[in-house]
């Protein structure tokens, strides 16, 4: 299917591919003291993109399945859990030898926020975990993959993987930049051949800067749609815009709220812009109910939707 082709056939699945963490949350309340005590308040709770954005497409209304992988280990057993009792399959959930994924989030009292990420498991997906899905998709379905699975040298095999089993299949697919550090690292080129034609593309605007070097929104946006059918920037707190192949552009914004953390901000948007254009809502109203899903998970502490039922399992 080419990017940015209509869908001929309903939706039946979206297959994420994609990260599953153990989110430690920091807080904190206090200026940074180097090699010393920082007053904070810590928590821990589920996460990862992947994960984050399964749980978020469940909630906006898709059925939804996760290709992931965990640890043996009490925290890849909370993780699946939570994640069934969110909505998300967990039957393509793999179980592997090395750790749960862990990441440190520091945030900080304006709600920005710092990670720093131990994948774990997640670094055991491999193209064996991705090929069960040629017996699932066809053109009812669609394959996401979060860019974290691109920009790793140990993982990007399996990302590559889906993203053709998906074109073979006649399976409409989205990727996303995830993160500018790693994206700077393995270079704008390099990351732009991996998902060059997909239907829908997301990105921060830092990221988007690191893509394009371009620093304007508008045009960052539409210099990506070389690469992609629509292309969606996000903004912060201004929102986000999207970029359609027919050369229009929207805009919108959130209602203004109070910041918990932006864990999981982008996240949200991204799932349920997907959902709501997979299920034929169009750009400009897609991108309004994603604004408000953004909004949503900053006013919240951690990974939002699925967190109460981590903490009980």
């Amino acid at each position: 299917m080419p990017a940015g082709a209509a869908r001929t056939a309903p939706l039946t699945t979206v297959y994420v591919l994609g990260d599953v963490m153990l989110d430690v949350v920091v807080e904190v309340e206090a200026p940074f003291a180097h090699a010393s005590d920082t007053p904070s308040v810590i928590s821990t709770s589920p996460g990862g993109a992947g994960a984050n954005q399964a749980v978020a497409m469940a909630h906006a209304g898709a059925r939804v399945a996760l290709v992931g992988a965990v640890g043996d280990d009490p925290f890849g057993d909370a993780a699946a859990v939570a994640l069934r009792a969110a909505g998300v399959d967990v039957g393509l959930l793999v179980r592997g030898e090395r750790p749960t994924g862990v990441v440190v989030a520091l945030v900080e009292r304006d709600g920005q926020r710092s990670m720093l990420t131990d994948r774990g498991a997640n670094l055991t997906l491999d193209v064996a975990m991705v090929e069960p899905l040629a017996e699932l998709l066809d053109e009812r379905t669609h394959v996401h993959v979060s860019g974290y699975c691109l920009l790793d040298d140990a993982t990007r095999a399996a990302g590559l993987r889906a993203l053709a089993l998906a074109r073979e299949c006649g399976a409409t697919v989205s990727a996303d930049s995830s993160s500018a550090g790693p994206l700077r690292a393995l270079g704008a080129e390099r990351f732009l051949r991996c998902v060059s034609g997909v239907d829908y593309l997301f990105c921060n605007q830092e990221e988007g800067e690191v893509l394009t070097s371009h620093v304007e929104p508008s045009a960052i946006a539409r210099h990506l749609l070389v690469h992609a059918g629509e292309v969606v920037v996000t903004l912060g707190a201004r929102g986000a815009l999207v970029a359609t192949s027919d050369g229009e552009l929207h805009h919108a914004t959130a209602s203004a709220t109070t910041v918990a953390d932006t864990i999981g901000a982008g996240d949200s948007l991204t799932a349920t812009y997907l959902v709501r254009r997979l299920g034929g809502s169009s750009p400009g109203d897609a991108l309004v109910d994603a604004a408000e899903a953004a909004r949503g998970a900053v006013a919240r502490r951690g990974a939002g939707d699925w967190r109460s039922n981590y903490s009980r399992s």
